[in-house]
């Protein structure tokens, strides 16, 4: 599945950390996210700094757009996560665009699995290459909360 990710015009992706809005990103988070409502900008700095950060910038501004993170050991598994799209730009391909760009990123790391969770946007990965696990009974999870 290797398609050249080609994000609208006006819009450019950045796997650049240093480029993050680290602000914007935990404000979007933690105030408008199901997944990180209230998420504490020391959490979010530290789940930041364990990971691969990505975001789309508007190329007349410089503002960020987007953003999504990913966690991987570099060489057989990644988990895709804190995907978020400005509800200003939805619905222009940008979140999508971003997905194949990061999928694109890291195929020279040679990574068997990405994964991903959601509650509601199964459709969209799937038109992206994710699909439900296929034996979802030999998956486990431990949860501290």
């Amino acid at each position: 599945m290797s398609d050249t990710p080609v994000l609208p015009e006006g819009y450019e992706f950045s796997a650049d950390p240093d480029r993050v809005d680290v602000d914007r990103v935990h404000r979007w988070l933690s105030t408008d996210s199901y997944w990180a409502t209230g998420r504490t900008r020391e959490t979010h700095d530290r789940a930041m700094a364990g990971s691969l950060n990505f975001g789309v910038y508007d190329t007349a501004s410089g503002e960020q757009v987007a953003y999504a993170r990913v966690v991987t050991d570099g060489a057989l598994f990644g988990w895709l996560a804190d995907v978020y799209v400005d509800p200003a730009v939805r619905g222009k391909g940008v979140g999508t665009a971003m997905v194949r760009a990061i999928r694109e990123h890291l195929r020279p790391y040679g990574l068997r699995r990405l994964l991903l969770a959601t509650e509601d946007a199964q459709g969209v990965y799937e038109k992206l290459g994710f699909r439900p696990l296929d034996q979802p009974d030999q998956w486990m999870l431990h949860s501290f909360q």
